[in-house]
């Protein structure tokens, strides 16, 4: 009405002969519930052999949203064409940088709200009539195909702007440039470095979105690593990047002072170093060397240290220099036993990689069996369960033998009777070690040794400090239980990456996982403090936990449902005439309510023997194409998309199931066919 009002405002004063300054050439509207799309221009008047820009705009309801010329896991892109007058020119269409969607563990590249996808025209002549065609899609729980033609003339006349020229400026501020910097993609695409002129200063975060589809996988903003002069952003990898094409896309850089600008970028094939930056890797090494410091006053470590204090400190009359070798030995063996754990971790790194684990902590299955590992190093230090029990007393006994073999082993074995405590720091450097190259992952274990081993190595210099060492008591247990809380609130924290990553789906997995392991560890504590026959019922049962709790990482790539038919009204009919029951799936490629409901409703394998069992067949339909036998019978059941599932049980109604389904609602259709 606003602008209706407008417009006959406008022609009022043309009516007095009074020019009408900018105002608005719009084409009629296509008109849905969820979206309105028209055909602009940000000139009211061209020149012959001038440009201008033309552009659909669609204002989409609330809640809806279309897609970028890559709609990522599910959906597809926008289309305008034109019926081009003789000698004009039109070039493809300019796309804004999209948003991301997360729905479940698919994510797609799409716009939501007032969006103009412009093309600069060249007209040969004037005056001139565009007429364009478009399709474009629609989608929130359902995805609707949507399509209008429209026609729009422009009058000859000097060039001035419209009514809508402003939103041609907004959308060309979202709209990727050329870059003059750089860009290179490593050869395995883990690994985006942008280098050279004009690369933008003080960058705190950036995002990629591939050109091709499945290039890469859908990660969100991150904040890229500076080195030297370059930038360094991690990716994951896809199912077809191609190691010996270019890597294509549009890269979003986003500086402090909050100016973000896009690049469109094609970057080639190159090898690229490990990203190590001195500045985090020196902290990273303060980290490793506090930590090793703080498991001193373990209650684990504790005895050992001071019993090989008092040793020193009865070796006080010796020469420095046997004072000085005990200690030394004593420290060689700690850093050994570290850096044996550190190329352990350093070989699983490397079998990871071989099975395609790629930057890890973007894998919802690493960063869930990472939580796993947190919370049951928590509860170990809450002292639900013990690791290494029998161990200190070993240690203790060589710890009073004399000479420098003596001391080397037990520096080692200080480090195994240190697993209950070092296991909160043993998942921490699991992370580090998957994510750093070999050599930074060596340092940082031998370096967190040299931590463990520092107060013993000060006391060779100054033996008499052994006799300021605090009494062992109570408070050694009241610390270590008061230091499983950090471990558990980080478990919490990696459930909600999960979250981000999968959705609900994802955060159901790791909450059963997290209430598994309390239960392991629950059981294996039992076991330890029971004896006679329980004991080893104990341990089955933990066992038995443990692995029932690592088969939930599964979950999530078992097979779809039964073979699939396509959907024919003559086959559907067919079926229905022998008696058997009938599911019918009304999709396509490009919904994504559609594919995630496929993968948490229909591929279950409960779902599936259910559908054995009772002999359902499962028809589908594709709609990822127009098929008129496909809307006619979403037309038959009040719906304009998809998805839509159908019931057909022998003898009754048809049933229209949830377009939000759950593994629960296909099930309880099943199931009534036995009553």
């Amino acid at each position: 009405m606003k602008k209706f009002g407008a417009r006959l405002a406008a022609a009022g004063l043309l009516a007095l002969g009074i020019p009408a300054a900018g105002h608005a050439l719009e084409s009629a509207p296509v008109t849905s519930s969820r979206a309105v799309a028209t055909l602009v221009t940000n000139t009211d008047a061209i020149q012959a052999g001038g440009q201008f820009k033309a552009a659909l705009r669609l204002q989409l309801a609330p809640g809806w949203h279309t897609y970028w010329q890559n709609p990522g896991d599910a959906g597809v892109a926008a289309d305008l064409t034109f019926d081009l007058p003789p000698g004009a020119k039109v070039s493809p269409i300019e796309w804004p940088v999209p948003i991301r969607v997360a729905e479940g563990p698919l994510t797609t590249f799409a716009y939501t709200g007032d969006l103009l996808l412009p093309v600069t025209f060249t007209a040969a002549s004037a005056p001139v009539t565009l007429t364009a065609h478009a399709t474009w899609l629609v989608c929130r729980d359902i995805c609707v195909p949507e399509q209008g033609d429209f026609k729009l003339a422009l009058p000859a006349g000097t060039l001035s702007p419209s009514a809508e020229a402003p939103l041609f400026t907004a959308a060309a501020a979202r709209t990727p440039v050329s870059p003059t910097f750089h860009a290179t993609v490593s050869t395995d695409g883990g690994i985006l470095r942008l280098s050279g002129p004009g690369l933008p200063q003080g960058v705190t975060s950036a995002q990629f979105f591939p050109g091709g589809d499945g290039q890469t996988e859908g990660v969100g903003s991150q904040t890229p690593i500076a080195r030297d002069q370059d930038l360094l952003l991690h990716l994951a990898l896809g199912t077809t990047f191609d190691p010996h094409a270019p890597l294509t896309g549009v890269v979003i850089l986003t500086t402090g002072s909050g100016v973000t600008k896009p690049f469109a970028i094609s970057a080639a094939q190159g090898s690229i170093p490990a990203a190590t930056p001195p500045q985090p890797l020196m902290f990273l090494l303060l980290a490793a060397l506090g930590g090793g410091l703080l498991l001193n006053l373990m209650p684990c470590v504790f005895p050992v240290l001071a019993m090989k204090a008092m040793a020193l400190a009865r070796l006080s009359a010796a020469d420095r220099r046997t004072v000085r070798l005990e200690a030394g030995s004593y420290t060689v063996g700690v850093v050994a036993a570290f850096a044996a754990l550190g190329a352990v971790l350093i070989a699983l790194r490397g079998a990871g990689q071989a099975v395609g684990w790629g930057f890890q902590f973007q894998s919802p299955l690493f960063v869930t069996l990472v939580a796993w590992v947190l919370c049951a190093t928590g509860l170990n230090m809450s002292g639900v369960f013990s690791i290494g029990e029998g161990v200190t007393g070993t240690g203790q006994a060589l710890a009073a033998r004399r000479g420098h073999a003596g001391s080397f082993f037990t520096g080692l074995l200080a480090v195994v009777v240190a697993t209950p405590c070092t296991a909160s720091f043993m998942g921490a450097a699991l992370a580090g070690a998957l994510a750093a190259p070999p050599a930074t992952a060596l340092l940082v274990f031998a370096v967190m040794g040299l931590g463990l081993a520092l107060p013993y190595a000060s006391m060779a210099a100054a033996p008499r400090l052994a006799g300021l060492l605090p009494r062992p008591g109570r408070w050694m247990t009241t610390l270590r239980q008061a230091l499983a809380f950090p471990m558990y609130g980080a478990a919490v924290w990696l459930v909600w990456v999960v979250s981000q990553q999968t959705g609900p789906t994802g955060v159901l997995i790791a909450g059963a996982g997290l209430v598994g392991v309390g239960f392991t560890a629950w059981m294996l504590g039992t076991a330890q403090s029971s004896s006679g026959r329980s004991r080893p019922v104990a341990y089955g049962v933990a066992s038995a936990a443990g692995l029932a709790t690592l088969a939930l990482l599964t979950i999530g790539t078992t097979p779809g449902p039964e073979t699939s038919e396509p959907f024919t009204p003559a086959r559907l009919a067919q079926l229905q005439g022998e008696g058997r029951p009938v599911f019918v799936n009304m999709t396509a490629a490009w919904c994504l309510s559609c594919l995630v409901n496929e993968r948490i409703a229909l591929s279950p394998t409960a779902v599936r023997a259910a559908f054995d069992h009772a002999k359902v067949a499962y028809l589908k339909g594709d709609w990822t194409k127009q098929d008129p036998t496909i809307s006619n019978f979403l037309r038959e059941h009040d719906r304009d998309g998809v998805p839509l599932y159908v019931f057909y049980p022998p003898g009754r109604d048809p049933v229209v199931l949830p377009q939000i389904l759950s593994e629960g609602d296909v099930l309880q259709q099943v199931a009534k066919l036995g009553s």
